[in-house]
């Protein structure tokens, strides 16, 4: 059972969202391939994705470690700083209803 996500309500729930969402929670972390299987996509479709958005420069090559290549959101592009605040907003909003809710029952 997945956790339900306000972010990919909002974006939609597929896989190139699920990868941006993971790499957004942990934007100051850098990550393998098989790091980012926990974003819940295939390998398959990982391979498929990763390219494109390091093309689009969302996401940055930042080191290797032996085999592996890590990568981490750019956080000087746009549309990465985009997503990232309209996930902190979101994220924030929905933790202010939350509180509202928990005030309302004390």
């Amino acid at each position: 059972m997945t956790e339900e996500s306000i972010f990919l309500d909002y974006v939609g729930d597929n896989p190139r969202m699920r990868i941006l969402q993971y790499l957004i929670e942990g934007r100051d972390f850098d990550y393998t391939l098989t790091d980012m299987l926990n974003a819940g996509v295939s390998w398959g479709t990982l391979n498929q994705i990763i390219p494109k958005l390091v093309t689009l420069e969302i996401l940055v090559k930042t080191r290797k470690i032996g085999r592996a290549t890590l990568y981490k959101i750019n956080q000087k592009n746009m549309v990465a700083k985009q997503f990232i605040v309209l996930y902190d907003t979101l994220i924030l909003q929905q933790l202010r209803a939350l509180e509202q809710k928990t005030q309302i029952i004390a």
